[in-house]
């Protein structure tokens, strides 16, 4: 699919891909001209053109979302190229944006925005290099780091001294790159390029860090929070975190596994629920939350319904709900606005059929993602499930992985999905009939790779000319058998996996010096 060029877009992308010529002819170029020049560069991943342009911004504000976004000269969107050589040639170009005393343009940017970029799983640079979340976390700290060493020791012009420019960030920290991000952040005030942290995700941190640096931040700054895997926060530490710390602009929250686990709850740990709940409820932002693999059962009313202002994504995969939880939730003002709902790992056929219709019918009519993995939803459950979908006609992602259904039932469902007229992604679970008869539900990590894959091959071709035979090529079905597509854990796991085996390390030796002492 091409996408069409205006003439203005053309002759910049002429410009600029003579890099030596564009180098040198910069200064004579009309300030408005800068964005088209930045985007075409970008395309074209010119990274000295880019890095030049940047150093010698001559506008307000530099927003790579709006920058890289659908123009009227270019329709397509490129923010989604996270070109290592085009964001390290922009970020190097920010740091000599403020050392270069010669440049012919009066210095007037204020604030530069980083927060547009997505990451995705498929690059379409030349390079074929990312850039991730982490790595531009590092590369931004390490500059403002160096930024200050020099202007420190070299003689400046005191103008240098004057500039002050907001970045606005997501900022990714583990404790690989930890130190080098508090240094940048405990400088702040005397740097020229200030990081501010709109977006924060912390993995792999000790609590005791976390707590540090999150206070660094500036949080009354912060949208979205993400506390994940390797951060070892329980619910008193949650407490204590929400009662130091406010987060009035707070949109989005996630919650590592095993946050709650109301099985071994106190009359102290109901107390300590309910205040957490009244902390929620004072986040008026609040619209995403996600806490799965946590345990609680029966107390979802309870952290739900301080909150002022209805959730728009929910995820509580995993979080062992029973009736009174989803009659709670489908009869919940939030159920009219659910844009995204995770309900994985419950037997939703066998615990509360109607309840969960009930919420799919308040949802319908604005739900666009829905994840029903290891719902041990079954071919006799097929004709209920086309039923409760068919109203909601702004769905985009379905993703039911994980659930006993035969190819047979699958091509009826695929048959059905060709009706959604938004839909765009689908994730669908290997057939039962590919797998040895007798497989139990749900299926082990072990046992997840031991199906009849030449049989799997023929059932998805057959699901994809589905597709092909009512025109919609739009939509992208796939089987990711362990899991979807994580940006932010692919770019850090071979940390996280060098944790993990640390972690075992530590317990095996635990355990065999017990075993000594007993022996």
């Amino acid at each position: 699919r091409t996408t069409m060029k205006s003439l203005r877009f053309i002759s910049a992308e002429a410009f600029v891909s003579n890099a030596e010529f564009a180098r040198k002819s910069l200064g004579a170029v009309a300030h408005d001209l800068f964005p088209l020049l930045f985007k075409a560069s970008y395309l074209l991943e010119q990274g000295e053109v880019i890095h030049d342009l940047v150093e010698n911004w001559p506008l307000f504000d530099f927003n790579m979302g709006k920058l890289l976004g659908a123009t009227l000269d270019y329709q397509e969107d490129l923010s989604h190229r996270t070109c290592s050589v085009c964001l390290e040639s922009c970020l190097t170009g920010l740091r000599d944006y403020v050392l270069n005393q010669s440049s012919p343009y009066m210095k007037k940017l204020k604030v530069v925005d980083l927060t547009g970029i997505k990451d995705v799983e498929v690059q379409f640079c030349k390079c074929k290099k990312t850039m991730g979340r982490w790595a531009r976390t590092q590369l931004l700290s390490k500059l403002c780091s160096e930024l200050l060493v020099y202007l420190q020791q070299a003689q400046c012009n005191p103008g240098t001294f004057e500039i002050s420019i907001n970045v606005l960030i997501d900022l990714f920290v583990t404790e690989r790159n930890y130190e080098l991000v508090v240094q940048a952040l405990l400088k702040k005030c005397s740097c020229p390029l200030k990081i501010s942290c709109v977006a924060f995700r912390s993995d792999n941190l000790t609590l005791q860090k976390f707590f540090y640096i999150i206070k660094l931040t500036d949080p009354s700054l912060l949208r979205k929070l993400e506390i994940v895997h390797n951060v070892h926060l329980e619910m008193e530490h949650l407490e204590i975190l929400f009662n130091s710390i406010h987060f009035p602009l707070l949109m989005s929250l996630t919650l590592p596994a095993r946050t709650f686990n109301v099985r071994r709850f106190t009359a102290t740990d109901e107390q300590m629920l309910t205040n957490i709940g009244e902390k929620m409820g004072e986040m008026t932002q609040l619209t995403e939350l996600s806490m799965s693999f946590s345990i609680l059962t029966g107390r979802i009313q309870k952290l739900l319904s301080p909150l002022k202002t209805p959730l728009k994504m929910l995820d509580v995969s995993n979080c062992s709900l029973n009736h009174a939880d989803m009659a709670y939730l489908a009869n919940s003002f939030h159920a009219n606005h659910l844009e995204a709902l995770d309900l994985s790992g419950h037997d939703i056929p066998e615990l509360y059929p109607s309840t969960f219709f009930k919420l799919l019918s308040h949802c319908s009519s604005v739900l666009r993602s829905l994840t029903l993995e290891d719902c041990n939803i079954q071919d006799t459950h097929v004709n209920m499930l086309i039923l409760g979908l068919s109203p909601c006609q702004k769905l985009q992602e379905f993703k039911f992985i994980g659930n006993p259904l035969s190819s047979q039932a699958l091509k009826y469902l695929f048959t059905f999905l060709c009706e959604l007229p938004m839909l765009k992604n689908v994730e669908f679970p290997v057939p039962r009939d590919c797998y040895p008869i007798g497989i139990t539900y749900p299926i082990d990590d072990a046992s997840l790779c031991r199906f009849d894959h030449q049989k799997y091959e023929r059932v998805a071709e057959e699901l994809n000319l589905i597709l092909l035979q009512a025109n919609r090529e739009d939509v992208k079905a796939s089987t990711p058998l362990f899991g979807s597509y994580d940006a932010a854990v692919q770019e850090t796991n071979n940390e996280l996996g060098a944790y993990l085996i640390k972690s075992f390390k530590e317990t095996l030796e635990k355990f065999t010096t017990s075993f000594n002492k007993m022996s």
